[in-house]
């Protein structure tokens, strides 16, 4: 049975359990496992009656919402191949990934967007409303036929990568890669959640353009779970509250983001929380260090009755299993921060083009700072400088129409990653690094930028981004965005420099106003810096932090 066969099941057998529920300001919009099917079996028909061939791609660009899922589910049941894009990208972008997988059809969430693709490419192919796909509600979900039948190498889909340095490519992702990946992660929430398909709440927040997100997403229909839907991101604090989900996928920014605000406001009450809590978090750090002390655990024993069911009930409700989270890695400190309050954070790894996952850290035993081991049916094992290499049925075909960027990555049957990893004698794999981002000095010396980047960046609270530069220069540079000082910044230069190797020491720094977000081109649209832009934008200030180190 195809993955799409057991999601039609999943939701024939719920038909009236509610499966989506969407969160607005204005109240919920549940539904049920009947709701779907009728929604697929409008757009199904809607599809049908647009004459497309099996195999045609079709865009699919809209926010977050019931809608994207069902048509995701439609486009796939009639055969044909979705091509997911982000909504906030700018329409340039989004243009030039149509030009590329030349969809048939365009399906738009509203004319807001279909507008601002229009005024980019006056030729696009047929747009199509949400509106007028779901204007006849007269359709059952008895009218609909059996979705199609996919054979594991059949595309379903064409993801495009974020492309952090240069054009986004398409990757095909086949019916085995979605089924295999599903199974997977299906069987380790059966771990999570003490094999209770089916009783899962899930707060779903990431676009759904994304790999990620949308593997969750159909795990989740998959298991019956009960999936509840941000529809504005100004929410997140609120809803995740009132929610109180059992798990929900993360990236490493938000938790980052949360950590910090959680810091901010214990200092602002200050008084005996404030002393208990930073006590605390020095006596948990120090323990896991192995250096835990009988003062300590006092102070720790404190904080867990006085102050972190406190934050935890704030920050999260009280049914969180696990915050579970991917994209890229995660600093320990804050994933043993948040353990430190009770919650574990589950690691995962891997890439679009790997149908997002390799590694999922088990819920009965994990090791932080680590990714966790590779899901049952995937190799990994190092390739030159460490790169990981991945085989196995979560490795897509290839790139959409580049033949040479696939045999660049595929060879031998080995998908070359660019991450560079090592992995612990229990099978748990840490990533170091991408290898197209290694800064090499002109000594020859290979660095690796984002742990020292993450590093620096924990100790500075209020800044946003750390960005290493030094590529043929004799020693590393910094430049950093957020409210900072120049004395905060050489305070935290000078508390990471000396755990370094001397051809690891940042030597100059430079802060700047300019905020990196995708859309001044310098983040891509899932938040990962775009190294070769920042370095042109910057190209002046870069120049002149050597300069003046050379005329000392």
């Amino acid at each position: 049975m195809s993955f799409l066969d057991q999601i039609f099941a999943r939701l024939e057998a719920s038909a009236d359990q509610a499966l989506l529920t969407e969160l607005h300001d204005s109240g919920t919009i549940a539904f049920t496992g009947s709701d779907l099917l009728a929604k697929i079996s409008q757009a199904r028909a809607f599809l049908a009656a647009r004459g497309l061939n099996k195999g045609d791609r079709v865009a699919l660009l809209a926010a977050n919402g019931v809608h994207w899922i069902v048509m995701d589910l439609a486009i796939i049941a009639e055969g044909l191949v979705v091509v997911p894009l982000y909504s906030r990208q700018a329409p340039s972008e989004l243009v030039t990934m149509m030009k590329d997988g030349s969809p048939a059809l365009i399906c738009c969430g509203d004319a807001a967007l279909r507008d601002s693709i229009l005024q980019v490419w006056s030729q696009a192919p047929a747009q199509a409303l949400f509106d007028e796909i779901f204007a006849n509600e007269s359709t059952t979900a008895a009218e609909a036929p059996a979705p199609y039948q996919h054979a594991d190498s059949d595309l379903v889909a064409i993801i495009y990568t974020s492309g952090t340095s240069g054009e986004a490519k398409g990757a095909m992702i086949n019916a085995g890669n979605v089924g295999h990946i599903l199974q997977c992660t299906s069987e380790r929430l059966d771990l999570l959640m003490n094999r209770r398909p089916g009783q899962d709440r899930v707060y779903q927040w990431a676009p759904l353009n994304f790999a990620a997100a949308w593997i969750t997403t159909l795990t989740g229909l998959l298991r019956g779970s009960t999936t509840f839907m941000n529809t504005d991101l100004n929410r997140l604090a609120r809803e995740i509250r009132e929610v109180q989900p059992d798990y929900f996928v993360n990236v490493p920014a938000l938790l980052e983001r949360v950590r910090r605000a959680v810091d901010e406001q214990i200092w602002k009450t200050g008084g005996i929380v404030s002393t208990i809590y930073t006590k605390a978090k020095a006596a948990y750090m120090r323990k896991h260090e192995g250096k835990a002390s009988a003062v300590g655990s006092v102070w720790l024993a404190m904080a867990n009755n006085l102050v972190f069911p406190t934050i935890r009930k704030k920050m999260i409700g009280g049914n969180i299993k696990a915050l579970i989270c991917g994209s890229a890695p995660l600093n320990l400190e804050t994933q043993l921060y948040f353990m430190m309050l009770g919650i574990p954070v589950l690691q995962v790894y891997g890439l679009t083009e790997t149908t997002a996952i390799c590694t999922m850290d088990d819920p009965r035993s994990f090791e932080p700072g680590r990714v966790g081991s590779a899901v049952p049916g995937v190799e990994m094992k190092l390739g030159e400088n460490d790169e990981i290499l991945v085989h196995g049925p979560n490795v897509f075909p290839g790139y959409w129409n580049r033949p040479e960027e696939t045999a660049k990555v595929l060879r031998d049957g080995w998908f070359h990653t660019g991450d560079q990893g090592e992995v612990s004698a229990a099978g748990n794999w840490k990533i170091s690094g991408r290898i197209k981002n290694l800064i090499i000095l002109n000594s020859g010396h290979n660095i690796a930028p984002e742990p020292i980047e993450d590093e620096l960046l924990n100790l500075l609270p209020t800044a946003q981004h750390v960005v290493l530069v030094g590529n043929g220069r004799s020693y590393l540079s910094a430049m950093v965005t957020g409210s900072v000082n120049a004395e905060q910044v050489q305070a935290g230069i000078d508390a990471v420099n000396p755990s370094l190797p001397h051809y690891k020491q940042i030597r100059a720094f430079r802060i700047t106003d300019e905020a990196f977000t995708p859309e001044n081109g310098l983040l891509t649209a899932n938040g990962k810096l775009k190294r070769d832009a920042i370095a042109l934008r910057f190209k002046q200030d870069i120049e002149e932090m050597y300069a003046v180190k050379k005329a000392v």
